[in-house]
């Protein structure tokens, strides 16, 4: 059983822990309700940038000090950014929390934004190598043919464009909006007592006046109509995602989901593994994959393949949705998915910094929290039915036709491998 605590402090930051007392390390989130969705065309990115340019200095604490502190802990520093949020994270020796904590916030309140102009080259390098990466560049692709003009539609790494232009003054200006105590939440799991983490965070939001409200975010009203992106790549397969919208993560159904994920494609046994890779080898990655978000989601299907081979791949993703959608899920493979799943949450469980994230995003996303026994119990709960239902809601053929468009990250026009 997972007993964790809850603390709302009078700045609106909350903080999450849950000890562990057979460990003797912490792993500490600062979660950051600041993700590409809540930006503009006009700075896109700038989340992301901002998450680059924490570890670069802070009033008290120089690029260099920041590293060697924490190289000195023995502790991993790490931060990531999604559609939805940004997370600064550290896993450290029990006894060494109070000096992670320290520098952690110091990072998420007091960024110096220095050495920006360098830091922005480093970013401009990151998208360059993205983009020469087409088996993670045609996700991208894929979530805008989804969600079109709409924020969940751009890639949260930014363009280059974008990031050349960002002014000092817009970056500090994002932050102050969004680094605020409504806005975060602290999660931490290990060897610790709530209590005294909540004085230390105490002292902190004291030191750098932490406080204001949550911004509120615009949900999405509906869906953009189906359509097509294109990119091309001078590689030597195909990198295609076929899918649609998907759920969202405070949906019931997402249990039914996870077990149709494991079906289709998300395990070795899986439908689109065994029937493209292990039998036929005609794709080395094949897989499915589902993304929920606070007021929708992502769910499709992924295969880099050789183009003589690119129909047959996808006759046969079509072939196997088909049949999910019809009715035809097995006893056994229904069963042996619903324990792939159990299984790997359970084993992920046995990492302190799995235990912090799942209770940092549940509460950054104001998702229910669930016990492990609700969610095995929830799992095995799942008829066959369930999974076929939301196999033809979500991936069955769509009877319109889509609008076909083509573009590469740079805006130009041109056919495509992505």
């Amino acid at each position: 059983m997972q007993n964790y605590v809850v603390s709302e402090l009078g700045s609106g930051e909350r903080v999450i822990t849950e000890r562990v007392e057979s460990v003797r390390s912490v792993s500490l989130g600062f979660w950051i309700g600041a993700g590409s969705r809540d930006e503009t065309d006009g700075n896109a990115g700038i989340s992301h940038f901002i998450e680059h340019l924490l570890f670069k200095g802070t009033r008290a604490y120089s690029a260099q000090q920041i590293a060697e502190i924490f190289d000195g802990l023995g502790g991993e520093l790490n931060a990531a950014t999604s559609r939805e949020h940004t997370m600064v994270y550290a896993r450290v020796p029990d006894e060494r929390l109070e000096t992670a904590l320290d520098v952690m916030a110091d990072m998420v309140f007091a960024p110096a934004f220095v050495e920006v102009d360098q830091e922005r080259e480093v970013v401009l390098e990151e998208i360059a190598m993205y983009e020469d990466t087409p088996q993670d560049l045609v996700h991208d692709l894929f979530s805008e043919a989804v969600f079109a003009d709409e924020p969940l539609g751009r890639p949260v790494i930014g363009s280059a464009d974008v990031i050349s232009s960002l002014a000092d003054e817009g970056i500090a200006a994002y932050h102050r909006s969004m680094y605020v105590g409504g806005n975060v939440v602290v999660a931490a799991a290990g060897n610790l007592e709530h209590e005294r983490l909540l004085e230390l965070i105490g002292q902190v939001e004291r030191r750098h006046g932490v406080g204001g409200a949550r911004p509120a975010r615009p949900l999405l009203v509906a869906p953009p109509p189906p359509d097509v992106r294109f990119a091309r790549k001078d590689t030597e397969q195909y990198h295609v995602c076929v899918g649609a919208p998907g759920i969202s993560r405070s949906d019931r159904r997402r249990f039914a989901a996870s077990i149709l994920d494991a079906i289709l494609g998300g395990s070795a046994s899986s439908r689109l593994f065994q029937e493209i890779r292990e039998k036929r080898g005609m794709a080395y990655a094949v897989y499915s994959f589902s993304s929920q978000y606070t007021d929708t989601g992502l769910v499709g299907v992924y295969v880099g393949t050789r183009e003589e081979n690119l129909d047959a791949c996808l006759a046969i993703c079509a072939e196997q949705i088909g049949d999910l959608a019809a009715g035809n899920v097995r006893a056994d493979e229904l069963e042996r998915a619903k324990e792939n799943v159990k299984g790997r949450i359970m084993l992920s469980m046995e990492s302190t910094s799995n235990r912090m994230s799942r209770l940092g995003k549940s509460l950054i996303t104001d998702t229910e929290l669930l016990t492990f026994e609700r969610i095995i119990a929830e799992l095995d709960a799942v008829q066959a039915d369930a999974v076929a239902e939301l196999a033809a809601l979500l991936l069955a053929p769509s009877v319109s036709r889509p609008r076909a468009s083509a573009r590469t990250r740079r805006g130009s026009v041109r056919p495509s491998r992505a």
